[in-house]
């Protein structure tokens, strides 16, 4: 019996046999289904999807923030806020020549440091792939981490760049935008990394209003107020 835990979507098979469906999930003949995204998960004779809500699903490209948790000697293993482990393999980092034996992986990152990296390959059946290939990617210095909702990422953004343009030109601050929801900040002036924070914080609770931009911007004008 396949117990592993897996990632499905709406109409995947989960598994087939005597089993006892329990929720998010429909029994068609001998099949079991998913009826939500989640995680399948099949213990003694019942099969059931846990729901994944507020959880990342990582995409191709996207550009992640992710916490070193661990490392092999020839990979990292980062938090992506995710279901899944993202995996940086070491000649990311240490380039073509990296030799396992000769480098040590914890002169580069160590467990507790922030990545910013891309998804560089990903298909359901294993954890991503992550990569900081490109410029302005590798390890972040400084900075605070804010985490939001993944679904609000888009509103963070804003059209064409509005809403983190706005946040950005108001505080000074340097913003990094994790796809996966995990945001960091940076700024010299105390006051303006807690109004950037505010005004991040801001969009994940208040996503769903209308002029959130207008509620962010008059939030960001007051003088002296944290």
């Amino acid at each position: 019996m396949d117990n592993k835990r897996k990632y499905v979507i709406p109409g995947d098979l989960v598994t087939t046999g005597p089993f006892r469906p329990e929720q998010n999930v429909v029994l068609e003949g001998n099949r079991i289904i998913a009826t939500a995204i989640g995680i399948s998960e099949i213990y003694d004779d019942a099969v059931k999807v846990i729901p994944l809500t507020g959880k990342y699903i990582p995409k191709i490209n996207d550009l992640v923030i992710g916490k070193v948790v661990s490392h092999s000697s020839l990979s990292w293993e980062l938090d992506i806020n995710s279901c899944y482990v993202g995996f940086l393999p070491a000649t990311d980092v240490f380039g073509r020549d990296f030799s396992a034996h000769a480098d040590e992986l914890t002169s580069k990152l160590r467990t507790g440091d922030l990545v910013a990296a891309r998804i560089a390959n990903f298909d359901r059946t294993r954890d991503p792939l992550l990569t900081i290939a490109d410029r302005d990617l590798g390890k972040i210095d400084s900075g605070d981490l804010v985490k939001i909702s993944p679904s609000k990422v888009p509103r963070l953004i804003g059209k064409r760049g509005t809403m983190i343009q706005t946040i950005e030109m108001a505080t000074n601050a340097a913003i990094t935008i994790g796809q996966n929801g995990w945001v960091v900040v940076s700024c010299e002036d105390p006051e303006g990394l807690l109004k950037a924070k505010k005004a991040i914080q801001m969009v994940d609770e208040q996503a769903h209003v209308a002029n959130l931009t207008d509620q962010v911007k008059e939030m960001l004008e007051k003088k002296g107020e944290s």
